[in-house]
């Protein structure tokens, strides 16, 4: 492994020596589009390609699936004795690990986030990830159900077979193990579709899979546009479920795409507007300094960030201060590949437009601009927003209602626990949400009130393996991570035998 890089300049300089393999890896393979097609890929950094991908579609999709299959049902992998499996999933974790710069640079270059938060954050978790089911390829086991005495029912898991993975842009390698773990785990084989703005890690991790010893077809990596690529992957007939996260509008078209095709299993990880309810006697420091870094980490790009703060209006203008002093001091906004810096660029041109948009409506529809609020550092040519804070909102607004997924939190008050209940479930999302109180009875009140997938009460976005996350209402169903996310990838046979 060359040297780390500690300097904006070494990472330049690595990242224009950097050899990107941005072909589709099919059947154990690196392989050109059947069309030919690429596509640029331009970094949200600066602005400018620095790699051609391939511009995947349907007849990608057709032979990436055909992989798939033929891989299933030859069982290679299927039928692997699990401590084989076990030992090719530590593998690919530790090649995931070995290649932890080069991983760490094709996300920043792809998505814009920092690169210390990529080597700390998104790589380690990622093969973490891998790691976790790794360790339970051996822990899986079938069940005896209590039937009559000359009878025995044994309840089997058995893989679902080819599974289509669709993952976002905003943490593409966590949460593409977020999917291939289990799913491999189970026994099935996947196509992964990376997010077109984030292909990069994704294309390197099937080559190291097959690298640890998958067999050939057991993972793929198409990658493209939605329309040309996962839309035939949603609608594919011969794939047995789609796992997907991404938003809400698009979750639905799985929905329609399933029942328009096979009725293929379906689990969605959607948008979220998560409330932090911060009530009188809260912890004004504590409560802001969560705040701050669960919006404006990852520039707001997060699924389950906490955009929306409901609290108590005689201690919102002190939380107001705090959070943007949080802001001021702890979390710099600069180049992705400063050492200093804590927030990046924008994921592309278009969506920081679209946040930028949010904010004029937030001012429209009333609130006032408390923090930021603008586009800086454009003679860079990538796209950057100050860290934003949107006072004195009401809940009805577009701003308080929409998914921004930007690093804009809007600012709501209110007179008392029961108003609050209200307003943190008047949304059409429930995927997290935070409670932040003195009183322990409170907090299991609204702990129990509070519809939403994950809710945390002291602190913001703790998290484990352990733990699965996933959300309520149109955040989605299903969930991702811990040992209840192996159970969505496969089926549950009965095969009952009777002894006369």
């Amino acid at each position: 492994m060359l040297d780390r890089p500690n300097t904006k300049a070494g990472w330049l300089a690595r990242a224009a020596d950097l050899k990107i393999e941005a072909r589709a890896f099919i059947d154990g393979a690196y392989v050109d589009a059947v069309s030919k097609r690429r596509f640029e890929k331009v970094s949200p950094i600066d602005g400018r390609v620095f790699a051609e991908v391939a511009d995947c579609d349907a007849a990608d999709i057709d032979l990436a699936v055909a992989a798939a299959r033929r891989a299933f049902e030859k069982g290679e992998w299927r039928d692997a004795a699990p401590a084989h499996k076990k030992r090719v999933l530590l593998r690919f974790a530790e090649l995931i690990r070995e290649h932890i710069d080069e991983l760490a640079l094709l996300e920043t270059l792809d998505v814009g986030k920092v690169i210390g938060n990529s080597l700390a954050v998104d790589v380690p978790f990622c093969a973490d990830c891998i790691q976790y089911y790794a360790e339970l390829a051996d822990k899986l086991i079938d069940e005896v159900a209590p039937v009559g005495a000359n009878d025995v029912a044994l309840i089997r898991r058995e893989p679902l077979g080819v599974i289509g993975a669709i993952v976002p842009w905003n943490y593409p390698l966590i949460i593409g193990a977020w999917k291939i773990g289990p799913a491999l785990v189970a026994g099935n084989s996947v196509v992964l579709k990376p997010a077109e703005q984030s292909p990069l890690g994704a294309i390197l991790l099937g080559g190291l899979a097959h690298q640890a010893g998958l067999p050939a077809g057991v993972l793929n990596v198409v990658p493209g546009f939605g329309e040309r690529a996962g839309k035939p992957l949603a609608l594919h007939p011969d794939v047995d479920m789609i796992s997907f996260t991404g938003s809400t509008d698009v979750g639905k078209l799985m929905l329609r795409y399933s029942g328009e095709s096979n009725m293929k299993r379906v689990s969605l990880e959607c948008g979220g507007k998560s409330p932090h309810v911060v009530m009188a006697d809260a912890d004004i420091k504590a409560a802001a300094e969560a705040i701050a870094w669960g919006i404006y980490y990852n520039q707001g790009e997060t699924c389950h960030a906490g955009s929306r703060v409901l609290v108590h209006s005689s201690v919102r203008a002190r939380l107001v201060e705090a959070i943007a002093e949080v802001a001021r001091a702890q979390i710099p906004l600069g180049h992705p590949f400063e050492a200093a810096s804590q927030m990046g660029a924008l994921v592309e041109k278009h969506h920081m437009e679209r946040v930028l948009s949010y904010i004029a409506l937030g001012e429209k529809e009333g609130a006032q601009i408390a923090l930021g609020g603008k586009r800086v550092m454009a003679e860079t040519g990538g796209f950057y927003i100050e860290p934003t804070i949107l006072d004195g909102a009401r809940n009805d607004m577009r701003i308080a209602q929409e998914e921004i997924f930007g690093p804009v939190v809007v600012v709501i008050p209110f007179e008392d626990e029961a108003e609050a209940t209200r307003l943190a479930n008047a949304s059409i999302y429930g995927l997290g949400a935070a409670v932040w109180t003195a009183d322990m009875n409170v907090a299991h009140r609204l702990t129990r009130a509070i519809k939403a997938g994950t809710v945390w009460v002291n602190t913001f976005d703790r998290s484990s393996m352990a733990t699965p996350f996933g959300g309520f209402k149109q955040s989605g169903f299903g969930r991702d991570r811990s040992p209840h996310a192996v159970d969505k990838y496969m089926d549950f046979k009965t095969i009952w035998t009777a002894y006369r």
